[in-house]
């Protein structure tokens, strides 16, 4: 299937790890072009690095913190300036940490608030001219299967994630006269350091090793398995693309058949 990413351009938020940088891999390897922000220079440089091994697209890299609105604008004024415009958006964070609801202060919440809902509200803030002057663009949120249904010691995320989709959807609305998709995907459990991250801090809660606690979690998997990072992107990708041309509003889950709602 053609895609027809060559000659687009891509920003990917969080990209320099993770699930974010498994899309810009592929984004880039498909011809687009591909603006990644993160925090870490050095993590930066490096996903460059193997990024434009294999890439079609030019890569640019942008250090920025995600939590800042002055820095988003930079990101989105660098990628302007770098390529023109901006097709597609993919809005996608680190989690906040793990643990129970008397765990969190305030200040703990707030900074959760910043780094999963007002950063993807500032993203959006930061590209919407530029995709409503082109009338044409296509927005991804990345959330978690957290929001259909809660994961242990994991509140932050399972208040928080919620209004990300809510988010998503509201937009998906409002933006289509603008012919802006904005679609949303929620992860399961994809083999990445933060899901080897929270196994960890679940095995020594429940002092087990993080091996046992892997193949506890494994088990609740209808495949069996942990997903792969470009099992996530490539379904994220499809949903940013042309190729995904009618579809907006929708949540796929990407999850190995975890969740067991009907809806």
């Amino acid at each position: 299937m053609d895609l027809q990413l060559q000659h687009t351009t891509a920003m990917v938020a969080g990209g320099s790890k993770g699930l974010g940088f498994a899309a810009a891999k592929i984004l880039a390897e498909e011809g687009a072009n591909v603006s990644l922000a993160s925090r870490n220079p050095e993590n930066l440089s490096e996903a460059k690095r193997k990024i434009e091994a294999a890439a079609r697209g030019t890569v640019l890299t942008v250090p920025a913190d995600l939590t800042r609105s002055e820095e988003i604008m930079f990101w989105k004024e660098e990628t302007v300036k770098s390529f023109g415009r901006v097709d597609f958006l993919l809005v996608n964070s680190g989690g906040p940490p793990s643990g129970s609801f008397a765990s969190f202060t305030d200040e703990q919440w707030q900074e959760a608030i910043d780094l999963q809902l007002l950063s993807a509200v500032r993203l959006v803030r930061a590209v919407l001219p530029v995709m409503q002057k082109q009338k044409s663009g296509s927005i991804l949120f990345s959330t978690s299967v957290s929001v259909k249904e809660p994961i242990n010691n994991l509140i932050l995320s399972n208040v928080i994630r919620p209004a990300v989709a809510a988010l998503a959807k509201s937009l998906s609305l409002e933006l289509v006269k603008d012919n802006i998709r904005v679609n949303h995907i929620l992860p399961g459990r994809i083999n990445t350091d933060r899901i080897r991250e929270l196994d960890a801090f679940n095995a020594e809660r429940k002092n087990i090793s993080p091996e046992e606690q892997s193949r506890q979690m494994t088990a609740a998997i209808p495949m069996g398995r942990y997903g792969e990072p470009e099992e996530f992107a490539r379904a994220a990708i499809f949903l940013l693309s042309p190729a995904a041309s009618y579809i907006t509003g929708a949540s796929l889950q990407v999850d190995g058949g975890i969740i067991k709602s009907v809806l």
